[in-house]
This record gives C-alpha cells, structure tokens and sequence, in this order.
C-alpha cells in the first residue's frame, strides 16, 4: 500500500463494499482519464510499477484473445497478471494475481483503501476498481500483465499504461454505439486510442473502414504494425492451427476454443506472445492452445443440474456473444458443427435493451429451428421475453417467450428431438447459467 495515512473502512463482504463504490458517481459509464489520473497519483501511481503489459482492445475477441495469451506465457513458465471485464460470476474473476483469482480479503483491503484514498470524489465503479487493480498487480511480483480494455480505448481506465510491451485489436464490430459512435470508423478511432507511440501493435482482421483508421493512427505514433491478411495469417488446416507470418510458419493444435473465429484469436494472441517473448518455445505454444479455458465462449455444458431439464440426446452450449458481429461468428460455428454432427439449432436467447437483438438474429435465419426468448434476471436493461421474441418473428426466426429459463428449457422437449441448444444473447445471462450449473470460473 501507499504511505497515505486516511482512515480506512473494510465495510464488511465483498459484496457491500462493491455495492457502496456503485454511489460514488451518478453515472455507471463516464469516459475520460481525468478521475483515475487523479486517484492512481494520489496512490503513488501503482500503474507504473506494474509487470510488462499486453493492452488488449476490440470489439469482440477481448476475452479470448486474453485467455489464449495467458494460457501460452504460464506453459512458458511466466506468472501472469490477467484484468478482465465483465464478469461472469463473481467479481473476482476480474483480477488474476500470478495466476490465481484474488482472494475476497486481498479485493477488500485494495478496494477500501482506493475508496479511502479517493475521498467522496467523483468516481465510476470502473475506475474505482481499476484502480483497486493496479495497486494489487503493483504489489504481487509477476512476469507480465494481461489488461483487457473495459469500453473502446482511447477514454477507457485502463489507458493509462504509457508504454505497453504490445497492443493488440481485436476484430472492431458495431456496439456501445451510444458511447463511441455509430460507424465502424469513429469506432475504431477510439480502438486505436490504445496504441502507443513506438510501441508494437497486433490488429487483428478487420474491416476495411477500421483499418484505414487503425493504420493513420499508428503513422501518427510510429507505431509499428502487425495487421491479419498483410503480415500474418491463422486458419484451420487439415485439423491444425497453421500461422503463416514474416519470418515462416507455425503448424500448431488446433486451439481448445470451439468456432472458426477462435484461430483468429488465437493467431492475434500467438502473434502478441512472440512480440512480447521472442524466444518462446514451441512446446509452449502448443500447451497454452490445447489448455486454454475461457468460460461461456461456445462452452459445452456436459454436466450440472440444467442438463436434467433436457430431453434425451440434446447438447447444450452456452455463448456470452451479443451484437452482430458475434452472431455471425456464432452462427458460422454452428453450421459447421451441424455439417459435421447434424442435429435441430435451438436458441435460449437473454438480451440486453442496449444491443441490436435484429442483429444477432440475422445470421441465424434458415439455421434456427426456433428461438426461445427470456427475460434476464435481475437486470434493469433486460428486454422482456415478448419483446425479445418479437424482435426474433421480425428478423425472420420461429420465437416462443418463456417465462424463465428453466421453462425454455422444458419447452425444448416438444420442438425436436436429441436437439443441440445454445444459450446465448448476454455475458450477464451467461453468468446466471454458469451460476445455477454449479460452474463458476476459477
């Protein structure tokens, strides 16, 4: 901790603590970097004794790119940092101090001395508990830190690494458009306000709008880049992960992620761990894609209670993706699991009000059999379950509202039979399922 002397309140449970930090601003999402510039100074600025850094952005990828990056650099022996949002289960899952969850007495003490230290100032939940972060990684010796970007990037908290050892961007889609502009190219605008002068970047595929702006920030900043399709490539072959880059070629396993999306992925995280460790061993490589976990991302649920609900020879999935460019990474991998495996699609969907439901629905037309819609639990921004259904009819898909999830379960026993079920639509629906089949990430 730092030598500030203010008094300092535990404040009980983890849980009452987070709930308290939930006042200390009126709104949930403020970007700007003038708050937790404030109170990381105030710390003794925790942020700049942190282990070497992979700052990682995007749209969607974020997660995984950062579970491929940890799983290589622990098979390689390092102790690895990990910040991570949202999560899924328990705000734990947030920080990993050298590869283990921290501990609720470890949150605790970080979190009431921020919350000391910040005095009532104005301050989001967000920058709070990055804070709280950087102070935890500061103090707990590590090889490296793997730091996921909480919303777009050049505003976001975790921006205020000045010298990452690599970024890397994942595949930019539309989403948060209220919070960072309605096209791809105000969208990546922000992405690449993660890149820092002189310092390597990995960018995955993208867009040709984003790219454009992804490349004029990075000549700004002599950023040099590392760009899917120019400098490197990563696709399936004959079963194996093939990484064509400018200095010759990887034949790896295949990564233990499931879907076509995940060699991308895993061809950013693999291109981002050689910048970081140029000397990585193959062997290393090879054990951090076969080992990889990274919960509710196409996750086969194989066991818990919620398979008693299902009719006999049914398969059920779980995915966290909610915004088009997720559906049709979904969607894709579906189809290839119903080529190799045929079996009737349903959908268990759970929306948010703040995501293009019409959007994600779109890839699955003539792919579907039927959407079963729910209304998450708990959340204010839910959409209804009829609303949700309705938004599914309009883009062309069968839907039935449930009243619960347990109900969408039940109901997929008189709509095909040995059916494969994937629920899906939301991280925070994601979390209840993990949550109610005795599955949370540890």
């Amino acid at each position: 901790m730092s030598n500030h002397t203010a008094p300092e309140r535990s404040g009980g449970s983890l849980d009452a603590v987070l709930q308290r930090l939930l006042g200390l601003h009126r709104k949930s999402i403020d970007l700007s970097l003038e708050r937790i510039d404030r109170l990381l100074a105030k710390l003794g600025s925790p942020h700049e004794r942190v282990a070497p850094t992979i700052h990682i952005a995007g749209t969607n990828g974020k997660g995984s790119t950062s579970a491929f990056c940890r799983a290589i650099l622990e098979a390689a022996g390092l102790k690895v940092h990990v910040y991570t949002s949202p999560h899924l289960c328990r705000f734990n899952e947030r920080i990993r101090l050298a590869g283990t969850l921290v501990s609720d007495e470890a949150l605790i003490a970080a979190l009431a001395h921020c919350e000391a230290v910040n005095a009532g100032a104005p301050i989001t939940f967000f920058e709070i508990t990055t804070a709280a972060a950087f102070l935890l990684f500061s103090q707990t010796p590590a090889d490296a830190l793997i730091l996921e970007v909480g919303l777009g990037g050049r505003l976001d908290t975790t921006n205020v690494i000045t010298s990452p050892a690599v970024s890397v961007i994942t595949p930019i889609g539309l989403d948060h458009q209220a919070y960072l502009g309605d096209t791809l190219a105000l969208i990546a605008g922000e992405k690449a306000g993660i890149l820092k002068r002189g310092r390597p970047a990995i960018i995955a595929q993208q867009e040709d709008e984003a790219l454009a702006v992804i490349e004029r920030a990075a000549a700004r900043l002599s950023a040099p880049l590392r760009i899917s399709g120019q400098h490197w490539t990563s696709a399936e072959e004959s079963g194996r992960l093939v990484l064509h880059h400018e200095d010759g070629l990887l034949d790896l396993p295949a990564p233990r992620l499931v879907g076509r999306h995940q060699f991308e992925n895993a061809g950013a995280a693999l291109m981002a761990v050689r910048a970081f460790m140029p000397t990585i061993a193959h062997t290393a490589l090879e054990q951090g894609l076969a080992g990889v976990d990274w919960p509710a991302r196409l996750q086969r649920l194989s066991a818990g209670p919620l398979l008693a609900h299902l009719p006999e020879g049914a398969e059920l999935w779980l995915d966290g993706g909610h915004n088009p460019h997720a559906g049709r990474a979904l969607a894709t991998a579906l189809a290839d699991l119903e080529e190799r495996v045929p079996k009737p699609l349903l959908l268990i969907c759970g929306m948010l009000s703040t995501k293009d439901a019409a959007g994600f629905f779109a890839p699955f037309l003539g792919l579907a059999r039927k959407v079963l819609t729910v209304t998450i639990p708990d959340e204010a921004l839910a959409i209804s379950a009829h609303d949700l259904a309705a938004v599914a009819r309009a883009a062309g898909l069968d839907a039935l509202p449930c009243d619960t999830l347990d109900h969408a379960l039940h109901a997929t026993a008189g709509i095909a039979e040995r059916p494969r079920l994937l629920i899906c639509g939301s991280l925070y629906l994601a979390g209840k399922v993990l949550t109610r089949n005795a599955m949370a990430p540890r």
